[in-house]
């Protein structure tokens, strides 16, 4: 019977060191596709194993005027056009491998334009596998004897699996070979050869340091992302010719470990390379693809190919699977396939392609944005929100850029000239992924039992249980003792059976004897094989322990060093900030003060504006009023001249009518003698009436007159007659003039409508015409 289990050892906890906090950038890979014709005009150079070159055509540089220069981009690795597979995936996907196989994720994925070969890069062709056949094998290569039983691990709906016991599995297994599905793979069928070449590797590829005290079982899924819905593509729909049912749409959740998974996703588990690269053919063959202007297979979707490693370790017998879910390992590789990048202007795509395109563009763009938002925050940091839910695609693998895992992109650029803009797009996107850091994974924790478990227990050559079965069968196989009782003193019979029966026992203890020491001496051998081994492993992990000690203390070092560069950084920082602050300081003051001055010229120039109108408006009245008064005066000049020449011509009249005059005397007639009598007893003699002056709505004056004007007569004492006779001289000894009324009242006062000079004098007589 088998002994009591014992309890499992509780594990060490894991010590928190500085590398939980190290992180690891993405590493970004160039591949060059080499061109369908050679005489084609290549726009993409490759000048050393980590540097490429961009140089646009003729006929674009010609187009643009030539603004554009060669520019160069860095990677960490660039192949060229004569790059094999087997040589991109010892680089790339080998690591990821190795990492999957030691409990750590990784996500491979392959970017670039429509046609440039990255569905070829993953899958490969006929004779020559890609990325995702070599990883298979090698993971293969590597459990192959170490899988558990089918059926032993379980998925479940909650992203994690559930251990059964051989009992168990084994009744499932008769259950489901009871009732055979012909759509489920199995490794006993022969390969389909579709695809025989492509899983037909050469080279033999296999991962080191395996845990040999654990067994393994893979599970594999695959997915695709269409029109921003997730598809399951090894979903078995069953067929109903009168109404056919579409594929349904898969929703993303969040597990306990905050990673994302596809609910209702189907895990398939399978033992060996063929069997696993005949489920991804057959989900390949439901993914969508068309026919473009570009590319005759044009991928409209992104694919994603999950391989789920379970691992879980032998209990303390190294007999069977320990039946502990918190021991259980799961790690994961996702091998992704992103549609390429296209322009409709070159596709010509229309309708369901358009839309298509479209949403290919959009998750595209998507994460590029996630990428460069990570990057500021790693940079500046900064804490802005990554647009994750803003596409599926970026939403499914958020646990890999915020939680922990290697990341690794591959660039696939078509060289051809026609893709220049195209290519120059990608290599940004490369160029911006480049400097987004990942948490680099942790080691797996040690479950605590006895190492070499395994090897122990085929020593032993079987289960513990039946060595002691063995034993009991070896301790009864003595002869019985014969009757030893003597009963008559002659009795002869009873001694020789008694020795012949202790010879007999005597012979079989001497063979038990040599066989004991031939077992003995073979469990020596064996023991001391064991020790050798062990022995050796334990020198090797000193070894590597050793080297690991040496990394790290070349690590603390290196940390110590950083630690005072970046206090050294950060007390140059904290001076910049300080600097900074009291530049900034000076230069709102100076802004308030900039603003102020601002402020007082616009004042200053409005007041000099409100200023210069008003001295305008003061100029241009001053001016009409000189202008008005001048031409008042010279009016009134000009008229006093023409009064004085009339006066004088008057005289001129008079006396040349003198002179003419005959000298005979008439007499007066006497109704003029009446008249003159009448003329010499009144006098007409005007007075100036009083009036005020108002402002009218045009903006002149006018004048009322508040009084009415009286005119008196009298008789005039020395008035001077129309006669030929000369006036007689004054008393006081001046001349006397001859006026009449209408030279007297030809001034007048005058206010003229829109004036500001007030009323004024103005003289009305029109100048007498000459008698001829």
């Amino acid at each position: 019977m088998k002994p009591a289990r014992t309890k499992t050892p509780r594990k060490p906890p894991v010590k928190k060191g500085s590398q939980t906090s190290l992180k690891d950038p993405v590493g970004v890979y160039c591949r060059v596709r080499p061109l369908s014709l050679p005489e084609q005009e290549c726009c993409i150079e490759v000048i050393s194993n980590t540097t490429v070159q961009l140089h646009p055509p003729e006929g674009y540089r010609l187009n643009r005027n030539g603004d554009y220069k060669e520019t160069q981009y860095s990677f960490k690795q660039v192949f060229g056009t004569h790059t094999t597979q087997k040589e991109l995936f010892d680089v790339v996907a080998n690591p990821l491998v190795d990492d999957l196989i030691h409990g750590k994720n990784g996500l491979l994925f392959t970017y670039g334009v429509t046609g440039s070969g990255k569905t070829h890069t993953m899958t490969g062709s006929p004779g020559e596998g890609g990325l995702l056949p070599r990883c298979l094998d090698m993971l293969f290569n590597s459990i192959g004897s170490f899988q558990a039983k089918r059926y032993v691990f379980k998925s479940n709906d909650r992203n994690s699996m559930d251990i059964q016991c051989e009992v168990d599995a084994l009744l499932e297994r008769q259950k489901r070979e009871a009732t055979p599905n012909p759509k489920t793979p199995s490794s006993k069928r022969q390969v389909d050869p579709e695809f025989a070449d492509m899983i037909n590797v050469q080279e033999f590829c296999k991962a080191e340091e395996v845990d040999e005290d654990s067994v393994y079982g893979v599970f594999v899924s695959y997915i695709e992302i269409y029109n921003n819905y997730i598809y399951d593509l090894l979903e078995e729909v069953p067929f109903d010719p009168i109404k056919p049912k579409p594929p349904q749409s898969k929703l993303l959740r969040e597990d306990k470990n905050h990673n994302m998974y596809v609910a209702g996703c189907t895990e398939v588990e399978v033992k060996s390379t063929e069997e696993a690269f005949e489920v991804f053919w057959r989900g390949q063959k439901k993914r969508r693809i068309a026919n473009t202007h570009l590319n005759r297979e044009s991928s409209r979707s992104h694919s994603v190919f999950n391989i789920k490693l379970v691992q879980a370790p032998l209990d303390a017998d190294g007999d069977n699977v320990l039946q502990e879910k918190e021991q259980i390992t799961i790690s994961q590789l996702s091998l992704v396939d992103l549609a390429g990048s296209e322009r409709t202007n070159r596709t010509k795509a229309e309708g369901n392609r358009l839309r298509e395109a479209g949403n290919i563009n959009q998750s595209l763009m998507t994460l590029r944005t996630c990428m460069e938002v990570l990057r500021e925050n790693q940079t500046y940091g900064t804490n802005k929100m990554v647009p994750y839910r803003d596409s599926k695609l970026t939403h499914l693998f958020k646990n890999y850029f915020d939680g922990e895992g290697k990341v690794r992109l591959i660039v696939c650029v078509n060289p051809k000239a026609e893709d220049y803009e195209e290519s120059l797009q990608v290599m940004r996107f490369a160029e911006v992924t480049q400097e987004v850091e990942v948490a680099r994974p942790t080691d797996k924790a040690i479950c605590g039992l006895t190492p070499g478990r395994r090897y122990r227990n085929q020593a032993r050559g079987g289960p513990v249980g039946d060595e002691l079965l063995v034993s009991e069968v070896v301790l009864q196989s003595f002869p019985p003792l014969p009757s030893c009782e003597i009963l008559d003193i002659n009795d002869e019979q009873t001694l020789p059976r008694l020795v012949e029966a202790l010879e007999k026992r005597h012979h079989l203890r001497q063979m038990m004897i040599d066989e004991f020491h031939k077992q003995s001496i073979t469990f020596k051998a064996l023991l001391q094989e064991f020790d050798n081994a062990v022995l050796s492993k334990e020198n090797y992990i000193q070894g590597k322990l050793s080297e690991k000690q040496k990394v790290i203390s070349g690590q603390k070092s290196e940390i110590e060093r950083l630690e005072k560069k970046n206090k050294t950084l950060e007390y140059k920082v904290e001076i910049l900030e300080k600097t900074t602050t009291i530049y900034e300081e000076d230069k709102r003051n100076l802004q308030q003060e900039l603003e102020t001055q601002n402020q007082k010229l616009q004042q200053q120039f409005s007041d000099k504006r409100r200023l210069e109108a008003r001295l305008q408006g003061m100029v241009t009245e001053t001016t009409m009023k000189w202008e008005k008064e001048c031409e008042r005066r010279v009016a009134a000049k000009q008229l006093e001249m023409q009064n004085k020449l009339w006066v004088k011509d008057e005289k001129l009249k008079q006396l040349k009518a003198i002179v003419t005059e005959p000298k005979t005397e008439r007499p007066e007639r006497p109704s003029r003698e009446r008249d003159r009598e009448k003329a010499t007893q009144r006098s007409v003699s005007p007075s100036p009436v009083p009036g005020d002056v108002y402002k009218t709505r045009g903006g002149g004056q006018s004048v009322q007159f508040t009084e009415i004007e009286t005119l008196k007569q009298e008789s005039p004492t020395g008035r001077k007659r129309r006669s030929s006779t000369i006036a007689p001289a004054q008393p006081d000894g001046t001349e006397s003039e001859w006026t009449d009324v209408e030279t007297r009242c030809s001034v007048a006062v005058e206010m003229r409508a829109g004036s500001q000079l007030g009323p004024g004098y103005q003289h009305h007589a029109q100048p007498k015409r000459k008698k001829p």
